[in-house]
């Protein structure tokens, strides 16, 4: 199946490792061209040197709760490729720990990466899409039910979920899309750092394993292939929603 991909131009952020990194691969492997963006210049040049054995992709040094990154991350992507397509908005995980024990300062610095430095990403983009373009967040399944230990997670998620379904009928009159991926068990560094605070790590993942209908974790790259899919113009009818990328784990609708 033809993504429609090759050419277009997109920004990922936090796209050094994990669920960003991935979905940059895919994109650039479908001949994409991608921007991607980490707090260190190691990270990012270690990340581009992967992806440019696959395609077009570049750098830049940006963290999602500077005010500054959305317009540097637009203007760069505009010298480079002449064009922005959509950007997929990214970020590290915050501090793990229960609601009632997690101290007031990393709620604050959470809400300044998770939410108002992705929401701030999601405006900037959307003055400078055209009709056709597409604003997607790297969300948690935890948008639909409280997952253990992550107070932060659970309180942050749902509200960026729901200003991302208001931003949706914000734009769709200008043709542009929004929507949300709610990623689960995919086995990447942040889970297993997270399944490794447990008091038995390799019991806790086994119990995780047996409460995924397809019993295992998933992988990165299959994280990465619906990313890319959401963000390409096959899936142009597609916003507004909220897609589980976790193995049936999540039980609603």
């Amino acid at each position: 199946m033809d993504l429609g991909l090759k050419d277009k131009a997109y920004i990922v952020t936090g796209a050094t490792r994990g669920l960003g990194l991935a979905s940059a691969r895919e994109l650039v492997a479908d001949g994409a061209r991608v921007l991607v963006s980490g707090r260190t210049r190691q990270a990012v040049d270690t990340a581009v040197a992967g992806l440019e054995t696959l395609g077009t992709a570049h750098g830049l040094v940006a963290d999602n709760a500077d005010p500054d990154t959305p317009e540097r991350l637009i203007a760069e992507a505009r010298h480079r490729f002449g064009r922005l397509d959509g950007i997929l908005i990214s970020v590290g995980g915050p501090q793990a720990g229960p609601v009632e024990t997690t101290p007031e300062a990393a709620w604050r610095d959470a809400f300044e990466s998770v939410f108002l430095g992705a929401l701030r990403l999601a405006r900037a983009t959307a003055a400078a899409l055209p009709d056709g373009g597409v604003i997607a967040f790297v969300l948690s399944s935890s948008v639909r039910q409280p997952i253990p230990g992550l107070g932060i997670s659970n309180g942050l998620r749902p509200g960026l979920a729901m200003a991302a379904k208001a931003l949706a009928d914000e734009l769709g009159p200008r043709g542009i899309r929004v929507l949300g991926l709610l990623p689960a068990r995919i086995d990447t560094d942040r889970v297993r750092e997270l399944d490794g605070l447990a008091a038995d790590p390799d019991a806790a993942r086994a119990q995780a394993t047996a409460s995924i209908p397809l019993g295992r974790y998933g992988t990165p790259e299959e994280f990465g292939k619906v990313a890319a899919f959401l963000l390409s113009p096959a899936a142009s009818y597609l916003t507004g929603i909220m897609v589980p990328v976790d193995g049936g784990a999540l039980r609603g609708l």
